[in-house]
């Protein structure tokens, strides 16, 4: 199911990939990223296979726009994030794309695990709503703003 895009803001402009099955957890993102002055748009999917289609720009994705940073649950059913974490690295025309993988789990072997296999970051969806809207806007200071993502060298 193809779902709505969520206007961004921000002096640059990205296509950020959200893959989150859960529902109230999809919103908190959305909402805590919603900011009208941004120029960003997020995508967000809900299952391993749609987000592969949606940055292999297959099916009912053909026309999506190629994701400059992937959020990336880590507990999605099926294939689950250490899949399409695995698939995207694999390959060449994706594993350029930086993956912030987010996790509920206070495992540290999941997180050495997400890194090992080349996650740019781990985020904790363990906190409170508060604590992870707090955490998704550091992750929008410094991924969206400070960071130099792969899209911004590209020549238009």
């Amino acid at each position: 199911m193809k779902s709505p895009e969520t206007k961004l803001s921000r002096s640059s402009f990205h296509t950020i990939l959200l893959v989150e099955d859960n529902p109230g957890d999809a919103r908190l993102v959305e909402e805590a990223l919603s900011d009208p002055v941004r120029a960003d748009t997020l995508h967000t999917v809900h299952t391993g296979s749609e987000a592969l289609d949606f940055v292999d720009q297959r099916d009912e994705y053909a026309d999506a726009p190629a994701p400059d940073l992937v959020l990336l649950d880590w507990h999605l059913p099926g294939k689950g994030g250490k899949g399409i974490l695995t698939e995207l690295n694999d390959d060449p025309n994706h594993d350029h794309i930086p993956v912030i993988v987010l996790t509920g789990s206070q495992s540290d072997r999941e997180v050495r695990e997400a890194y090992e296999l080349n996650a740019n970051a781990c985020l904790s969806k363990n906190s409170s709503p508060d604590e992870f809207e707090e955490t998704l806007r550091a992750f929008e200071d410094f991924w969206l703003s400070a960071a130099r993502l792969p899209c911004d060298g590209e020549e238009s």
